[in-house]
């Protein structure tokens, strides 16, 4: 995947996943990745009520068998530049709350895309080991899915 380059800021807050991802496509296109369902489901998950709305509660639905469910609230919106929304994994023995933010910025002829993911207790053994391979799974996984995602739909609309 030509032209994606991932980066962490994680040593600023052990307690939280930061990355920084560049993608050479246009803000609008990342936008809509980040907010429509349909492709929402390519390179994350598959949403049930999902709207980028303040106050919207959505699931997403876990693709393991059997299937598992996070339940999120959208907390925030700024269009086209900010996605902030709670996560709180439905399987564990003790759910945390961690909170998923998206900020978009214009970089050059692409687009730098912030994700950070709080809310971590990394004193509790089980929550450093899920913001660990929450981490991994991040960077190694989702957002090069993202940048397939986005390869696709940029070519669909030029």
């Amino acid at each position: 995947m030509e032209g994606v380059e991932v980066t962490s800021d994680a040593e600023l807050d052990p307690a939280a996943i930061e990355i920084g991802s560049f993608f050479p496509q246009p803000p609008e296109v990342v936008w809509r990745a980040l907010t429509d369902p349909r492709l929402l489901e390519l390179w994350l998950m598959r949403s049930v009520g999902f709207s980028a709305t303040v106050g919207t509660h959505f699931i997403l639905v876990v693709p393991t068998e059997p299937s598992a469910e996070i339940a999120c609230e959208v907390l925030a919106v700024r269009a086209g530049e900010q996605l902030t929304f709670s996560w709180v994994d439905l399987r564990a023995e003790r759910p945390a709350r961690w909170v998923m933010d998206w900020t978009i910025k214009p970089q050059g002829k692409g687009t730098r895309l912030l994700l950070s993911q709080t809310g971590f207790d990394i004193e509790d053994k089980r929550q450093k080991m899920a913001r660990n391979a929450l981490e991994r799974g991040w960077r190694r996984t989702v957002m090069r899915r993202l940048g397939d995602v986005l390869e696709v739909e940029a070519s669909e609309s030029s």
